[in-house]
């Protein structure tokens, strides 16, 4: 989808007249249902009259332009994209334009560009716009290089050649770079990939249709390609501040090695945000690099999947690379170059239990202090809101007190924007205030996501008997489909049959509605997959997954069956701990249960990749549902 889409002629005469940018914020505001800041008015008010001048100048006013056209799957905006015919290979021809008005810039050592006004280090705009390419021509199937040309383009309208120093960058088909004294050379790299015959006008119309109704390939799920994502090559295109992060990195690693320091890296990011994607990624790259790298988490089922289907189950080596946050008592300092701690909300205070030797026992620390001394480069990956037992400690203000503490270099990166939930802009914000997580009150779906590209399915269900339906109806041959609980009703162990044979209890019963729990990870059950696997093995469908199966996964299609555990009254949540079967979560403090039960619904609230079912056993909440999916 574009904000605004029409032939170049059309739109510098908007521009001319002052109404090009009036057009995008309204245009904005009904797909993003909110104020655009002046920063970003400013940058359109600047950058495309210059943009369109040039087209202009290039002989190229039939070309259609796509004016902040959004990627598949991901809240990311392109700033502009030309559509016409390649005057040689006479293919549809895309130009995409990353356009800047920096003035100046300085390029670090990590390559990495520092802006005076910014305050943090960004992306190259070379790589920024390759990225931007890549990740298109991987998801939109008529940009595939046997279709069309795809070029990309930094435009840095406002700079010359004084105090300048972006000219470090490797020149390809997806990433140029022109300042603003280079032009003439801009007009005519323009001309080259479009051609300038007004007869092509309808071409070029027809080629836009095209790329603005292809239907997206899914985005990758995490777990079908890690396996080639961490043995032979990358899978997934990083952008913008999943990029910084890699960068920071990776730059660190060698900073270390040069230097002998040591740099402590954390990410934020909500649910779907591309924290794994990222953990992953770096886990290859460094991998292959020859580096001491490490994965670790503090979930069991998220490790167990990982070490199945990343490296596969006869890699007994190999299965190594993933471990457990409590995996690095009394390991000398240094040990690794880096350890990338994938959900480090979950972190807990020590990695004590009841089975440490003594020995071991004696020099245990906090954990998070093992996990920054026991890498050159500790990463660490977090959700705040994701926390949902008591004792955990993984927060942004945890880490970098011990970070600090132990004399590390600390670099922050928040990534911004939703990749699962169908890439939805609003869902995640819906959930929140849907939970009260947000200080703005709760709103309905159909009024947060109002714009017409919005995909992402939500329904209030009268019954569980109707969700699972729901589920059934959608997930089909292909889709992936799962049901999800509050940990609201015991959890028994299998029951052995007179022929020896063992079945799970239905536990989770309403009415006459019954389902089991996912199969005990001690305890297997034939023709139902351990509890590691429950969201990945097809075989999960059927039994009801509680947060410790279901966080840190995704599926296509997600179903919450909420519990008396969590209850809307008097227009407010109201938390109830005789209905929770969570030990630990049912001794938490009076002031942390709420906030943890909120965290556990949210949790599974934003696993669906393409639409999310709810259903509440309590008749005021599910009415409260009914009103808030509409």
């Amino acid at each position: 989808m574009a904000l605004v889409r029409d032939n170049a002629r059309t739109l510098r005469a908007k521009a001319d007249a002052h109404e090009l940018d009036d057009l995008l914020v309204r245009q904005a505001r009904i797909a993003f249902d909110s104020a655009v800041g002046m920063s970003e008015v400013r940058s359109w008010r600047e950058s495309l009259p210059a943009l369109l001048a040039d087209v202009h100048d290039a002989g190229l006013d039939h070309v259609e332009v796509l004016i902040e056209h959004k990627l598949p799957f991901s809240p990311k905006r392109v700033d502009a994209i030309l559509c016409g015919v390649h005057p040689v290979t006479r293919r549809p021809s895309y130009v995409v334009v990353e356009l800047k008005q920096w003035t100046n810039a300085v390029q670090r050592e990590d390559g990495l560009v520092d802006i005076p006004q910014y305050g943090r280090p960004v992306l190259h705009p070379v790589e920024q716009v390759r990225n931007y390419c890549d990740y298109l021509v991987d998801f939109v199937p008529v940009l595939g290089p046997e279709h069309s040309d795809v070029h990309g383009i930094a435009y840095l309208h406002n700079s010359s050649a004084t105090g300048w120093t972006l000219s470090n960058y490797e020149v390809d088909r997806h990433g140029r770079l022109f300042r603003g004294d280079e032009r003439g050379g801009f007009v005519a790299e323009l001309r080259r990939l479009l051609d300038p015959d007004p007869d092509t006008a309808a071409a070029a119309r027809s080629h836009a249709d095209d790329l603005l109704s292809a239907a997206p390939r899914p985005s990758k799920p995490l777990l079908s390609v890690a396996s080639d994502e961490v043995r032979t090559r990358e899978q997934f295109v990083l952008v913008d501040e999943q990029r910084v992060a890699y960068t920071l990195v990776e730059h660190a690693v060698e900073r270390a090695h040069r230097q002998n320091t040591k740099t402590a890296v954390i990410v934020l990011g909500g649910p779907g945000s591309g924290k794994s994607v990222l953990a992953l990624s770096l886990l290859g790259d460094l991998s292959r690099k020859g580096r001491e790298v490490m994965h670790a988490t503090g979930s069991s089922a998220f490790t167990q999947t990982l070490r199945k289907i990343v490296v596969g189950s006869r890699s007994q080596r190999s299965q190594k690379i993933f471990q457990y946050f409590n995996s690095f008592i009394g390991l000398e300092p240094n040990t690794l170059d880096v350890v990338i701690c994938d959900e480090a909300h979950r972190i807990r205070e020590t990695s004590v239990n009841r089975f440490t030797r003594a020995a071991v026992r004696a020099r245990a620390r906090p954990q998070v202090d093992e996990l920054i001394a026991v890498a050159r480069v500790p990463v660490f990956l977090l959700d705040e809101h994701q926390v949902v037992r008591p004792g955990e400690m993984g927060t942004e203000a945890e880490i970098r007190s011990a970070a600090e503490r132990a004399g590390c270099k600390v670099e922050i990166v928040r990534l911004a924007g939703q990749y699962r939930c169908g890439g939805s802009e609003f869902y995640e914000q819906w959930v929140l205030r849907l939970l009260g997580l947000d200080p703005r009150p709760p709103v309905r779906w159909s009024e947060l996501a109002a714009s017409p590209d919005e995909q992402y399915s939500v329904a209030a269900l009268p019954s569980p008997t109707a969700l699972e339906a729901w589920l059934l109806g959608r997930a089909g041959e292909t889709d992936t489909a799962r049901l999800a609980a509050g940990y609201c009703w015991q959890w028994s162990d299998p029951v052995t049959e007179p022929d020896g044979g063992r079945r799970l209890v239905d536990d989770v019963v309403v009415g006459s509605w019954s389902r089991p729990w996912n199969a005990k990870p001690e305890k297997a059950v034939p023709g139902a997959p351990p509890a590691h696997f429950w969201a990945s093995d097809p075989r999960g469908f059927g039994q009801v997954g509680c947060i410790y199966t279901a966080q840190g996964f995704e599926y296509d299609w997600a179903g919450v069956l909420m519990g008396p555990d969590l209850v809307r009254r008097d227009g407010a949540w109201v938390a109830d701990r005789s209905h929770s079967h969570d030990g630990p979560v049912r001794r938490a403090e009076p002031d942390e249960f709420p906030s943890l039960i909120r965290n556990t619904y949210k949790v599974l609230l934003t696993r669906g990749m393409k639409g999310t079912g709810v259903f509440s056993t309590d008749p005021e909440t599910q009415g409260f549902l009914d009103d808030m999916c509409r």
